[in-house]
């Protein structure tokens, strides 16, 4: 079992920065794949950055070269560096940990945290 924290959202403007923090206990944090997704209001959630436990880092075109998705296994924690944010980043933001165990693909999520890039 795995239980995740988001932490960081809130309100920017465009073009400013923040960092999502993801905090996870329970179980072997680094054996866990980990990723944050985001949800805007009447859209699917989709995937905006993912790491693995070897470090191998994955993002969606839209934030590509504007975040960054980083890894502490020190701190059982997981960061996404957001700059140069635009109002179409306006959605909530989930963390995601990831882990295949005896074949079944395990994910628990967080319970979101809001960025809103509004002027």
């Amino acid at each position: 079992q795995v239980q995740v924290v988001e932490s960081g959202g809130g309100l920017v403007q465009p073009g400013g920065s923040l960092r999502l923090s993801c905090a996870a206990s329970g179980s072997i944090f680094n054996a866990y794949a980990m990723g944050w997704y985001r949800q805007a209001p009447g859209k699917q959630r989709e995937l905006v950055a993912s790491i693995t436990s070897g470090f191998i880092t994955n993002y969606a075109d839209s934030v590509k070269g504007r975040f960054t998705i980083s890894r502490d296994n020190a701190k059982n924690t997981v960061y996404l560096q957001m700059n140069t944010l635009k109002p179409e980043d306006t959605a909530v933001y989930y963390c995601n940990a990831r882990r295949l165990i005896t074949g079944v693909d395990v994910n628990y999520w967080g319970q979101g945290t809001q960025v809103t890039v509004s002027s």
